[in-house]
């Protein structure tokens, strides 16, 4: 059996400019961005929790590199600080074909930043921004790969996840089964996430403000019923939340460590944003 990568690139890779169409709050923590333009012609669906770079002007503007490879990172190196973008990644939450848009006839993407405070760059310009304003974009592909042989699905991640879980749970088969646990800090801020009936989802609303991020949804997952066997698990968000999850599937729960698909977005004391 082939060794499956840890991501599924796109087939082709530019950077793309896009143009604000739109900002607005929709939770107490959540701030929704939509962009478009003809620039996002080149931009291709691929569902789930496809994510991708996202350019935003720096302290001069936005300046784009022009490499679509990985020279893009040191062509932003060079361009010195006062000159570089604020980049930062984040995932598709929604995406609208040209023709099915809310703001006009171009394609539309929505992006949903988890604010953690204005003083962060990203969330300072979500906060912000109005439309008219200019941003580029690097798409990177997805990460959810489910293997054949697997019949659930175990989500696990904090409020920079939803996105991400929210895109899988919109891709998935309509008969998948598993369970998703979401933590985040207001109850307001649970979304319909369109899941299939054969998915339980669990919003864990983090009430303690001295509770560590992430120890609600790693103490749901120990003490959650798992199928024995065919369990694929995706896990994402604070970094300790998703080593300590993999750690515990794979070490307690037996899953075999190619089965679970983790990755930190962020690490308490270096805010995401």
């Amino acid at each position: 059996m082939a060794k499956r990568t840890k991501y599924v690139k796109p087939e082709q890779r530019e950077i793309l400019t896009a143009e604000v169409l739109a900002s607005k709050q929709i939770s107490p923590n959540f701030v929704r961005v939509t962009i478009g333009g003809a620039g996002l012609a080149g931009f291709t669906p691929m569902g789930f929790d496809q994510w991708f770079r996202l350019f935003m002007p720096g302290r001069n503007g936005l300046r784009l590199p022009s490499a679509a490879n990985n020279l893009w990172y040191a062509q932003y190196l060079m361009m010195g600080k006062e000159q570089r973008p604020v980049v930062r990644n984040y995932t598709v939450r929604a995406w609208r074909p040209a023709g099915a848009g809310e703001f006009g006839e171009s394609g539309e993407l929505d992006i949903d930043f988890a604010m953690h405070g204005t003083e962060t760059p990203a969330c300072g310009w979500a906060a912000g921004v109005t439309p008219g304003g200019q941003v580029g974009l690097l798409d990177e592909g997805i990460m959810y790969q489910a293997p054949q042989d697997s019949s659930y699905s175990l989500l696990v991640g904090d409020e920079s996840a939803l996105a991400a879980i929210a895109g899988v749970l919109r891709s998935a088969p309509r008969d998948l089964r598993g369970a998703a646990y979401i933590e985040i800090v207001h109850p307001d801020d649970a979304q319909d996430l369109g899941e299939p009936e054969g998915v339980q989802v669990n919003w864990l609303v983090r009430t303690n403000p001295t509770a560590a991020i992430g120890s609600l949804a790693q103490e749901a997952v120990r003490g959650a019923e798992l199928p024995a066997q065919g369990v694929y698990g995706f896990v994402a968000g604070e970094q300790k939340l998703t080593s300590g999850v993999r750690r515990h599937l794979v070490e307690e729960r037996a899953i075999p460590k190619a089965d679970v698909t983790f990755t930190g977005y962020w690490r308490v004391g270096k805010a995401a944003g």
